[in-house]
């Protein structure tokens, strides 16, 4: 049965910010909040004293001016007192509330930003998790930096969004409401000109606040912009000062920031204009309760006392609206952040393993020689495309023999190493199938099949780590089963002359190595797996003559009893092989031995004569 597989709905990775409701985004983040659940409700019960301390100090100092003032608003309790006893006992409850409100406040905010820390390291989890899950067709369209900003800068920024965010936000509309109820139960007239201040401060920040979250999401696109050439120009440095490229790059690299530069400069007027906003409503504020508290002063229908007090609500209320705007700034970062990062969590995963896999056989049965044996390879009409309608494989229909030795050939572009992902697994045929031992890979898990298909690339790439973990790659291999593989291989000598041998660290890219030193280990990493099928992508390019000699050596004995797909561009190193399929655009044009195919002078007599020439 055909089975197709789906394109990509765009080639490249530009997608247009999806713009999600707030709600919606901090609901995606509360699952990430439950699991520091304990946490999270001590926060949560520390909003009451927090608020209370913070509400109670103006009326403190409003009742120290009416005891002085020996007014009727003062309270009960310290009427019959002493006015320096009085004023002592109100100096001790002011110092009391302050310091725990500092005591109070500090703790919650530990809280906060630990809540805010597990909540980062979990999604920076999740997100790596899902990026190596996903497609290399994924990774064709995106820039490398572009996932670098996601998985350290926007991951950082959504941590503000539950810790100092939300959680603060709430702080701070608790500490309003707290300070609204005390101004209501002294004098109502003054209190309610201040809430319904609130009413037009508020609509005025929520309209900064959308303008800064669009402004925010076109800079956090520039600085991914940004990574992105960085990375570019570090990777290929060498590229770049060989073909003295550093004033051209330079200059892109500055027109890159400076569009950068250009968009944070917006953030930082809104983030500015709300700030300057807020700050000329806080004083039009004072004045109205010095108009308004006058009036009624002078009417004998306010205290001193209760006055003062007000003047410091009215700074106290907007404080927390002022904290307020800023939370909203950096959590409408953290929102952007959340929608870039869901941009990726929403990629969905193309090859994914079927819910009843199959496993390969332990043994089967080659019609090709008449013994048993395992490594068949079928591919049965493929079309493959890496975009719509652009297809470089056209209706392959080809069998490899188990422990067959098949050479793919052609020019350029013919569609070579394509086979090669498709049989790995990396990309999903278009149509057709491809079958390993009689099974469709896609119903084998994919670690199944990788592990039984050894690939050696021309360029072996190797982590940072010592020489024994980059040909274990993770896996339960002990010390002698690494020396074995690298003794069967020829490459025991050149590990044991380095410094500390199999111990020896390895920079990134293993940069103190030779690039034939990591070719060798390519080899050893191959073996060391014993796959059944070996694929060799140019894999001896970049070794000198005595370097290959020693792998060809070490291949004739590896090959043994598998089935092996050569690429070669150097068609003198394939004479040998058992077949030799050669491809143009995609197809199958020919397929024979070496003497085989030069006899129909066809493609490829063209090439080997063209190379015969060369040389």
């Amino acid at each position: 049965m055909t089975r197709l597989s789906p394109l990509t709905k765009e080639d490249d990775y530009q997608k247009s910010p999806r713009r999600e409701s707030d709600w919606r985004l901090f609901l995606w983040l509360v699952p990430y909040a439950r699991r520091n659940q304990r946490l999270l409700v001590i926060s949560i019960a520390l909003l009451l004293p927090v608020a209370i301390s913070g509400s109670i100090q103006p009326l403190l100092i409003g009742q120290a001016v009416s005891l002085i003032r020996g007014e009727k608003s003062t309270f009960p309790f310290f009427q019959g007192l002493p006015l320096y006893q009085g004023i002592n006992i109100l100096a001790g409850l002011l110092l009391l509330s302050v310091a725990i409100r500092i005591v109070v406040v500090s703790f919650q905010s530990y809280t906060v930003q630990r809540i805010g820390q597990q909540i980062t390291a979990a999604i920076r989890e999740d997100l790596f998790t899902h990026v190596t899950s996903l497609a290399v067709r994924f990774f064709d369209r995106t820039p490398v930096g572009k996932l670098i900003t996601r998985l350290t800068s926007d991951v950082e920024a959504l941590g503000d969004v539950f810790s100092t965010g939300a959680i603060g936000i709430v702080s701070d509309l608790f500490s309003i409401l707290v300070i609204a109820i005390f101004m209501l139960t002294l004098q109502w007239q003054l209190a309610l000109m201040l809430i319904l201040m609130l009413i037009p401060v508020s609509l005025v920040i929520i309209y900064f606040q959308k303008q800064f979250r669009q402004a925010n999401y076109k800079a956090r696109e520039e600085l991914s912009v940004l990574n992105s050439t960085l990375q570019e120009n570090i990777v290929g440095i060498s590229v770049v000062q060989m073909f003295r490229r550093e004033k051209f790059n330079s200059e892109m690299f500055r027109k890159t920031n400076k569009r950068y530069i250009r968009e944070i400069d917006i953030t930082i007027f809104y983030d500015s204009a709300v700030s300057a906003t807020l700050e000329w409503i806080s004083l039009v504020a004072i004045a109205c309760v010095l108009g308004l508290g006058g009036w009624l002063v002078l009417r004998e229908n306010l205290t001193f006392g209760i006055l003062s007090t007000f003047i410091l609500y009215s700074q106290r209320l907007f404080d927390p609206l002022r904290q307020l705007a800023e939370k909203f700034t950096s959590i409408q970062a953290g929102f952007t952040a959340v929608e870039r990062i869901t941009d990726i969590l929403n990629e969905p995963i193309e090859i994914r393993d079927t819910e009843t896999p199959k496993s390969l056989p332990i043994i089967g049965y080659s019609h090709h020689n008449g013994v048993a044996s395992i490594g068949e390879i079928r591919f049965e009409q493929v079309d493959f495309a890496y975009k719509s309608n652009e297809y470089v494989l056209k209706n392959l229909d080809f069998t490899i023999h188990p422990g067959e030795k098949v050479a793919l050939v052609g020019p350029t572009g013919a569609g070579k190493s394509s086979i090669i992902r498709l049989l790995c697994r990396l990309y999903e045929p278009t149509s057709g199938r491809i079958i390993v031992d009689g099974v469709d890979i896609r119903d084998l898990p994919q670690t199944e099949l990788r592990r039984h298909i050894g690939v050696i690339l021309q360029d072996g790439f190797l982590f940072s780590g010592d020489v024994k973990s980059n040909i274990t790659l993770g896996e339960n291999y002990s010390l002698e089963a690494v020396k074995a593989a690298a003794k069967a291989t020829n490459v025991d000598q050149f590990i044991e002359q380095l410094p500390q041998g199999y111990d020896t660290e390895l920079r990134e890219r293993g940069t103190n190595l030779s690039g034939g030193q990591k070719q060798l280990l390519a080899f050893a990493r191959a073996a060391i797996r014993d796959p059944r099928i070996l694929v060799l992508d140019e894999a001896t390019a970049n070794l000198d003559v005595r370097t290959e000699a020693l792998i060809q050596e070490a291949l004739e004995r590896l090959l043994v009893g598998r089935t092996a797909i050569i690429i070669a561009h150097r068609l003198s190193t394939i004479r040998n092989v058992d077949r030799i399929l050669v491809l143009k655009r995609g197809e199958l044009v020919e397929t024979g031995s070496h003497d085989e195919l030069l006899a129909k002078n066809g493609l490829y007599a063209s090439l080997y004569k063209l190379q015969m020439l060369g040389s």
